[in-house]
């Protein structure tokens, strides 16, 4: 059963409005049967200002909470990168490469280098169409990039992988799913080439393995030797790779 603690009539709110001096924050609420506390996180990847309540827990205790911790959500905020659009003249990184983006005539988007050899991401069109056509090209490259390393791998084992779907995932960079379908964060086509190739070492060896045993781990570093310089990498700047977009 789930308890609700708000105003007969009134659905739950989704969120609370928290102000701290001159700044308000917008703390999403999320209930979980298995919490036995609140926790409040902010999300390096989204920026997102997440509540977690457990079932029983009142409306006017998380916003007490919310209250209490707004110093501290205004520290984490601070600390947050900037986000990096996808429009003309922003710097984004493409295979581990810092690349400007750069409007001119040109049939399809792609990367070159520019007239003062600096690498960059050029696009065609109206300037509204920008960031789609950016991502499209993203996108487009982090696929056929994938495709191979899979390919590659899936042959050294002698197995077969399912569909390759590629997502905008925080939570993690790559899945492989019970009938050998595998998925992926576009986002790796932003990181170094050597780390989307772990990570498609990583899901290939779940078609074995599908679990993170010692065996598993034995399997992923057999296929990609940069298996440890890759998680390092991951871990130091993985998050970073959201605020692009």
């Amino acid at each position: 059963m789930r308890f609700a603690f708000f105003t007969r009539g009134e659905p739950e709110p989704s969120h609370l409005d928290i102000r701290h001096g001159d700044s308000a924050f917008r703390v999403e609420l999320r209930r979980r049967s298995i919490a036995r506390r609140v926790t409040l996180r902010v999300s390096g990847a989204t920026g997102d200002i997440v509540l977690t309540l457990p079932e029983r827990t009142s409306i006017a205790t998380a916003r007490k909470f919310a209250e209490a911790h707004g110093g501290w959500i205004a520290a984490r905020v601070s600390r947050l990168p900037d986000r990096v659009p996808f429009v003309a003249g922003a710097m984004i990184p493409f295979r581990g490469v810092p690349h400007r983006i750069a409007r001119r005539a040109c049939l399809h988007t792609g990367a070159s280098t520019g007239p003062d050899g600096e690498s960059e991401i050029v696009v065609a069109g109206a300037e509204a169409h920008t960031p789609r056509r950016v991502r499209e090209f993203l996108n487009r490259e982090a696929r056929q990039d994938l495709a191979e390393a899979v390919a590659r791998y899936t042959a050294c084992l002698g197995v077969t992988a399912g569909k390759i779907t590629l997502r905008d995932t925080t939570s993690r960079w790559g899945s492989c799913s019970s009938r050998g379908g595998l998925s992926f964060s576009w986002r790796l086509i932003m990181a170094p080439p050597y780390v989307l190739d772990y990570l498609a070492a990583h899901e290939v060896g779940h078609l074995i393995e599908m679990n993170h045993s010692r065996r598993f781990w034995h399997l992923v570093h057999d296929l990609c030797p940069r298996t440890d310089e890759a998680e390092k990498w991951l871990k130091t700047n993985g998050a970073g790779l959201h605020r692009f977009g």
